[in-house]
């Protein structure tokens, strides 16, 4: 018997700080799906909405900024047992504002080369390897 999955599309920001070659990331919370592990702003998507919308609005209720320069990253599809999460990921190339947890999560700002460190839900390792494989090639 085939289970129906509450489907969930995600729009998620990968805030860049460019002259530290650093990203902002933030800690999910205990009482959340994949609680306690680090991710990229963002959240769902809403009826008659977009994904860059999406982006935007989330990233100013999250993390208090405004994007002003998004670039489209990847869009991926990944399954967990109880549902099926549709994503897709920007580049935050500019903003304005300062970016903190704004809902009290914990955020920091992690240099690219140390975020294999941080322990991120296992939908977001294709996208870890993405960015580590740009960024190196860029230099």
């Amino acid at each position: 018997m085939v289970q129906n999955k509450k489907q969930v599309w995600i729009s998620a920001g990968i805030i860049f700080n460019v002259t530290q070659d650093k990203v902002f990331i933030t800690r999910r919370a205990a009482s959340a799906h994949k609680g306690g592990f680090w991710e990229f702003a963002g959240g769902k998507v809403e009826q008659d909405e977009t994904a860059e919308q999406a982006v935007i609005r989330e990233l100013h209720e999250e993390v208090g900024i405004e994007a002003t320069e998004l670039e489209h990253f990847m869009a991926l599809e990944h399954d967990y047992p109880d549902k099926a999460l549709k994503f897709d990921f920007f580049l935050v190339k500019a903003f304005e504002g300062e970016a903190f947890g704004k809902e009290g999560q914990p955020g920091e700002w992690v240099a690219l080369e140390r975020l294999h460190e941080y322990a991120f839900p296992e939908a977001n390792d294709v996208v870890l390897e993405k960015l580590l494989a740009r960024c190196v090639n860029e230099k």
